[in-house]
């Protein structure tokens, strides 16, 4: 079987707030988000790929959630962090970005396996959240 990543729930406490940031800092582009600004959906994404996307779910959907998935107690977990692969060009400019929008980062790592072997670098931050993102490159 050959499976790929579909879309990740990331909790957050303001969608509209997260939308920002992970479209101004992080770089990726809004999905449905227009439709969330204008009350037409009740959470927005972001593109991580053409295959994957990250829900921004509202804390105070987890009744919903739990309700949806039949594993109550299930929703609002954090993981621990999720990683994003992107060019190095990609990799500075969001060194750039981190630092002009004061978030710090707050891990860095070297020779680094991954889902595509070995990365020279990766870096690490939060979201507004506290939710962990790992961010590298491959050569």
């Amino acid at each position: 079987m050959q499976a790929r990543l579909d879309h990740l729930v990331c909790w957050v406490s303001d969608q509209l707030a997260s939308l920002r940031f992970y479209e101004e800092v992080v770089g990726l582009p809004g999905v449905r988000a227009k439709e969330f600004r204008e009350g037409k959906a009740s959470f927005p994404s972001v593109r991580v790929s053409r295959e994957t996307i990250l829900d921004l779910m509202a804390y105070e959907a987890t009744r919903g959630v739990d309700e949806g998935t039949g594993v109550g107690g299930s929703a609002g977990h954090p993981i621990n962090h999720f990683c994003l692969a992107v060019s190095g060009e990609d990799f500075d400019a969001l060194k750039t970005r981190l630092k002009q929008h004061g978030v710090e980062i707050t891990g860095t790592g070297t020779n680094s396996f991954g889902a595509q072997g070995i990365a020279p670098e990766t870096m690490y931050f939060p979201d507004p959240d506290g939710n962990v993102l790992e961010v590298r490159y491959y050569e």
